[in-house]
């Protein structure tokens, strides 16, 4: 919520209250596929805020009768922590937390393919561990980024970062103190690849001419924010190439060990064939040479005609029972 704008947040030298410039954002880290149990997640540290956004799906809806027949449902529930901020906050989900997570769910549907999977949804969590101002920009970022990493197409990422006016001066990333004591905050989320804006707020009181420059400063500052939304993308697939690598490479050295062993096993046999070849032509020399068979006799080769045929020779049947044939 913004402030009357009368507290001094800028010193003579044109620095705020963190020694930033007018222009300069805080340092934004961005890790992605931090969950195994999720389909797609990430984790956001800009300054003092950590958020980690986690998406899973696209999946069965239930109760069914709320899935829409044309495309997928995007449900987007953001929530935070109890001990992110200075007070304890109640566990409840508040009223600012459920028009955020509408906001970014809208956002989101805007440039993924919902099309494509009718009849299902997917369901993004984020989970604010700490505040420091901008958790709204600070968490469509993280969820764009988890969404693309859950392999749900998309036209572009969104990256989303708060312009503001403090001082009656338009400043970027507004931090917590900024956010409550200045005069007044512009989130915007904006996809650099559609040139496309998809969110876009407004609370305080601006001139034309100051939104304007607000505006410009929050577009350059989500285009930075783009450019480590896709190397942070790129770091966890050179990070999984060069893990199946290492394996393509154990697996090949492993490869060429068995090859090493086969060849060694071969030459083994073939040693061993070699001296089993020497010993038989040895063992043929030392064996007498064997003797010619002794002739057998004439006599024993004529078969003895047995006593019984001899006295009982066969007889012929008689042609008494044979049938004549008269001759006309």
């Amino acid at each position: 919520m913004a402030g009357d704008g009368t507290e001094i947040l800028i010193d003579e030298k044109g620095k705020r209250t963190d020694g930033r410039n007018l222009d300069q954002m805080r340092p934004i880290s961005i890790k992605v596929g931090i969950l195994k149990n999720a389909d797609g997640s990430a984790e956001i540290r800009m300054g003092r805020n950590i958020i980690i956004a986690a998406v899973y799906g696209p999946r069965e809806l239930h109760p069914k009768h709320r899935a829409l027949p044309d495309r997928a449902l995007i449900q987007c529930f953001y929530r935070m922590s109890t001990f992110s901020v200075g007070d304890r906050k109640s566990p409840a989900p508040s009223r600012r937390e459920r028009e955020i997570s509408s906001i970014i769910a809208n956002a989101l549907n805007s440039v993924a393919f919902v099309e494509a999977y009718p009849r299902t949804t997917i369901d993004v969590y984020l989970q604010v561990l700490q505040a420091d101002g901008g958790t709204r920009c600070a968490s469509l970022t993280a969820a764009s980024i988890a969404l693309a990493d859950a392999g749900i197409p998309m036209k572009g990422l969104i990256a989303g970062v708060a312009g503001g006016l403090i001082n009656d001066t338009a400043v970027l990333d507004l931090n917590n103190i900024e956010d409550q004591k200045g005069s007044g905050d512009v989130p915007v989320g904006y996809s650099p690849t559609l040139d496309e804006i998809s969110l876009l707020q407004l609370d305080g009181v601006f001139t034309i001419e100051q939104f304007e420059e607000t505006l410009k400063l929050s577009l350059k500052g989500c285009t930075d924010i783009h450019k480590i939304q896709k190397e942070a993308l790129k770091a966890k697939y050179i990070k999984i190439r060069d893990e199946v690598s290492v394996e393509v490479e154990n697996l090949v050295g492993k490869t060429e060990i068995k090859e090493d062993i086969k060849e060694d096993i071969k030459e083994q046999d073939a040693k061993l064939t070699e001296s089993t070849i020497k010993e038989d032509k040895e063992k043929k020399v030392e064996e007498p040479p064997l003797k010619a068979p002794k002739p057998v006799p004439e006599e024993s080769k004529k078969e003895k005609v047995p006593e019984e045929s001899k006295e009982n020779p066969i007889q012929e049947p008689s042609k008494e029972g044979e049938d004549k044939t008269e001759v006309v």
